[in-house]
């Protein structure tokens, strides 16, 4: 009768044993799932987050952006995108693009500081013959060197390798408009886009175009 009372009171000891190991393990259990859990979440989270950062500090460092136009004489002659090549592998960064009419009330917007010229109607009328592709490009003095590359407003007065120097000949066929001011790059910019139409990226190429 001992030798049972021994061996029921070791299977009770065991029970209790067991009855206070079970709720232990199962807080071990839970506090690691919890911590995987976190893991999983974290990572992801910890990617968006450090992505938005990337793209904040990016738009605070933002370049210089300017506004460059292709007429509807570079659209028919089937110049964009030569002219895309050309800024592109110069290394400017493009931001917005628009294939599209412009309405008369845009263009006369757009050239409004020339609306006391004689050739403002017939300009504003040229400019609505057909579609035109408005563009954003960003990089590094942009403005000063996208005028460059444009050539002068006269291609009788572009030299050779510039967009007008290389093709076109008349000065009401001058294929494309280009910013000539920082600040009139904005405000032709905000006339074109809507803030969300400029997009906000990264070019893998840029440690190889800046120091």
């Amino acid at each position: 009768m001992s030798g049972v009372s021994a061996g029921r009171g070791k299977t009770q000891t065991t029970k209790d044993s067991a009855s206070v190991f079970l709720p232990t393990g199962l807080k071990v259990y839970t506090a690691l799932v919890t911590l995987l859990l976190g893991i999983l979440l974290f990572c992801p989270l910890q990617e968006i987050y450090t992505e938005k950062v990337n793209l904040t500090m990016a738009n605070k460092a933002e370049r210089e952006r300017t506004f460059i136009m292709v007429k509807p004489d570079g659209v028919q002659r089937g110049l964009l995108g030569e002219i895309v090549k050309r800024f592109e592998k110069k290394g400017f960064k493009l931001v917005a693009m628009k294939f599209m009419w412009a309405d008369e009330t845009l263009l006369q917007k757009h050239y409004g500081d020339l609306s006391s010229k004689p050739f403002f109607n017939g300009l504003v009328k040229y400019m609505r013959s057909g579609p035109v592709c408005p563009m954003v490009w960003e990089g590094l003095n942009v403005v000063k060197t996208g005028r460059q590359m444009l050539g002068e407003t006269d291609p009788a007065n572009s030299l050779p390798g510039t967009i007008r120097g290389d093709y076109c000949i008349e000065i009401g066929r001058n294929i494309c408009h280009g910013s000539d001011a920082v600040d009139s790059a904005k405000k032709e910019i905000d006339l074109w886009f809507t803030g969300d139409e400029l997009v906000q990226w990264k070019a893998n190429e840029e440690p190889w175009l800046y120091e």
